[in-house]
C-alpha cells in the first residue's frame, strides 16, 4: 500500500523588459478561464527542469533556459514550484495549450484573476519584491 503523494506542478515566471508573460486557461478544467504562470504538472521520472521546458514547448511553442526557483505554494494535494525561465531574444511564443497569453505590466498583474495558490506570489511579484528585472516599470 502506498500513502497519498503529492502531485508537483511546475511554472515559469518569464519576465521581459518589466512585464511577465502570463497565460489563460482553457474552459473545462479546475480553475478555468482564470490567468497563470505557463506549466503543468511534472510526470513520473522528470526533473522539475524537464517538466517545465515540456511543458513551455506544449502550451506556447517556446523553449526557455529553466534557472532558479522563486517560490513554493500548497495548492491542497498539489505543490506548486515556480521558478525564473530566460527569455530569448527573438522566440515567438503560440497559444498551443491555452486560451491566449498576454505580456503584462508587473504592477498590473494584481488585476487579472489568478487561482488562489498564486495570489502571494502575484502580490509580491506586482510589488517588485521578488524580482530584478533590469528596469523600473513605469506608472
Amino acid at each position: 500500500m502506498s500513502g497519498h503523494t503529492t502531485r508537483v506542478v511546475v511554472a515559469g515566471v518569464i519576465v521581459q523588459g518589466g512585464r511577465v508573460l502570463v497565460s489563460q486557461r482553457r474552459p473545462g478544467g479546475g480553475q478555468a478561464g482564470r490567468w497563470e504562470f505557463p506549466g503543468g504538472k511534472r510526470e513520473r521520472g522528470e526533473s522539475d527542469q524537464q517538466a517545465l521546458r515540456r511543458e513551455l514547448i506544449e502550451e506556447l511553442g517556446v523553449e526557455l533556459e529553466v534557472r532558479e526557483r522563486l517560490w513554493t505554494a500548497p495548492a491542497g494535494p498539489l505543490e506548486l514550484r515556480f521558478y525564473r525561465c530566460r527569455w530569448a531574444p527573438g522566440l515567438r511564443p503560440r497559444p498551443l495549450g491555452v486560451v491566449q497569453f498576454r505580456w503584462v505590466r508587473l504592477e498590473d498583474l494584481t488585476s487579472y484573476p489568478f487561482p488562489p495558490a498564486d495570489d502571494e506570489l502575484v502580490g509580491r511579484l506586482a510589488s517588485g519584491e521578488l524580482l530584478t528585472t533590469g528596469s523600473t516599470p513605469s506608472s
